[in-house]
C-alpha cells in the first residue's frame, strides 16, 4: 500500500537496512522488538542516539547485533533529517523518483519479479550519496515495495486488481 507517513518511511528503512543480507521473514519476527529499540521509529531521536546506546542496543537480543547495522540505523536517521529540511519531507524526496504516483508492475508470476531494477539502482546511489548505508539496489527495491511506491503483485492476486 502507497506510504505516506514521515515515521513508517523510516520504520522500512530501518527493517530494510537490518534485513540485509538475511531473510525478511527473520526482520518480521523482530518487528516489535526494532520498534522498542529504535525509540518508536522515531528519526528525531533516532538521530539522536550516540556511543552509549550502540552499546545498549548491541546488548538488545530481539535485534540482529551487528554493529554495522545499528550504527547505520543511527546515520541514516541523520541523512533522513536532511532530506527532510532539504525537500520538506522524506515522502515528498522518495515519492519524486516515481512522480508521485505507484510503478504497477504487470507480472504474471512471483518468478518474473525482479530483485532490483535500474529505479531501485537509481535510488541507492542517491541515498548513498547522501549518507545512507546498508540501502544497495536490492535493499532499496523492497523498500519501494514495502512502501507502495512499485507494485509487484502478480496480475492474479486480488490485490493486484484493488491496486491498480
Amino acid at each position: 500500500m502507497p506510504v505516506h507517513d514521515e515515521r513508517r518511511h523510516f520504520e522500512f528503512l530501518i527493517l530494510e537496512s537490518a534485513q540485509a543480507g538475511l531473510s525478511w521473514i527473520t526482520i518480521l519476527k523482530r518487528r516489535d522488538a526494532y520498534r522498542e529499540a529504535f525509540c518508536d521509529f522515531d528519526p528525531d531521536a533516532v538521530a539522536a542516539l550516540g556511543p552509549v546506546d550502540v552499546e545498549r542496543l548491541l546488548g538488545e537480543s530481539g535485534i540482529i547485533r551487528n554493529r554495522k547495522k545499528v550504527e547505520s540505523a543511527i546515520s541514516n536517521a541523520r541523512a533522513f533529517l536532511e532530506i527532510r529540511r532539504e525537500f520538506g519531507s522524506f515522502d515528498s524526496y522518495i515519492w519524486g523518483f516515481v512522480g508521485g504516483a505507484p510503478v504497477l508492475n504487470t507480472w504474471s508470476a512471483d518468478s518474473h519479479i525482479p530483485a532490483e531494477t535500474p529505479l531501485s539502482i537509481e535510488l541507492s546511489k542517491d541515498l548513498r550519496r547522501r549518507g545512507f548505508s546498508f540501502l544497495g539496489p536490492v535493499v532499496c527495491y523492497a523498500q519501494l515495495q514495502a512502501t507502495g511506491l512499485v507494485m509487484d503483485h502478480v496480475k492474479s492476486c486480488y490485490r493486484w486488481r484493488e491496486l491498480s
